[in-house]
C-alpha cells in the first residue's frame, strides 16, 4: 500500500510469474521519479488486470468478494513486493488504508471486506525494502563518485576510483573532545591527527 503514490506499480517478476508476456504491455511514454533514488524510471508499459479482495467461496452464499480492473505501470527493477497499489487502486475499490493497524478495509457486497498483515510481515518487508534502496543508491552515488574523479583528472591514468576510497586498513581513530575519550572519529591515516 502506498497511499502517496499516483501509480499502480507491478514488477517484471510479477508479471512473469503470472505467465503474462511482454507483448501485452502498452506503452507508456511518461517517466516517474522518486521510485529510483536519484533517477528517472521509465515503465516497460502499462497493463489492465483484473485485481480481487475478499473471499470467493462458491460453497457459502455469503461469499463477500469485489473485483475491480486496475491498470499497472510495469517495471523492470528489483521489488520487494509483487504489486503497490497507489491512490487510484484506492479510488477504484473505495478503500481506506489504516497504516497503523496495517489493514486495508473497503465495501464488499456483503459488508466490509478487511486485508490485515502482520507486523513481523511489515518489519522483514521494511528491513528488505531498506536494504535494496541502500543498494541502488549506493550504487548511484558510486557512479557520480566515479564521474567526479574522472572529471576532477582527465589526463591523469594515475587517479582511480579506488584511490579515492580508502579502506579501514588506510585509517587511524583520532579523538574529538580530550574530556570524552568515547567520541572519536576515522581519518585516513596520512592526515595529521589536527
Amino acid at each position: 500500500m502506498d497511499g502517496g503514490s499516483s501509480l499502480n506499480i507491478l514488477y517484471v517478476e510479477t508479471l512473469n510469474t503470472m505467465g503474462i508476456p511482454p507483448s501485452k504491455l502498452r506503452t507508456s511514454i511518461f517517466p516517474f521519479l522518486g521510485i529510483v533514488p536519484g533517477m528517472r524510471a521509465y515503465p516497460m508499459g502499462n497493463i489492465e488486470l483484473p485485481v480481487m479482495f475478499g473471499d470467493c467461496n462458491t460453497l457459502i452464499d455469503h461469499s463477500n468478494y469485489r473485483t475491480e480492473t486496475l491498470i499497472f505501470e510495469v517495471v523492470y527493477f528489483e521489488g520487494l513486493y509483487h504489486a503497490i497499489l497507489g491512490r487510484p487502486g484506492y479510488a477504484k475499490f473505495m478503500a481506506v488504508p489504516n497504516y497503523t493497524y496495517f489493514k486495508l478495509k473497503m465495501p464488499g457486497p456483503n459488508g466490509v471486506i478487511t486485508v490485515s498483515s502482520s507486523f513481523e510481515h511489515v518489519y522483514t518487508c521494511s528491513r528488505e525494502h531498506f536494504e535494496l534502496a541502500t543498494a541502488l543508491a549506493n550504487s548511484v552515488e558510486l557512479q557520480q563518485l566515479q564521474r567526479i574523479v574522472t572529471e576532477s583528472a582527465p589526463d591523469s591514468n594515475e587517479l582511480t576510483l579506488s584511490s579515492a576510497i580508502c579502506t579501514t586498513d588506510d585509517t587511524k581513530v583520532v579523538g574529538v573532545d580530550p574530556n570524552e575519550p568515547t567520541k572519536t572519529v576515522r581519518i585516513g591515516s596520512q592526515l595529521p591527527a589536527k
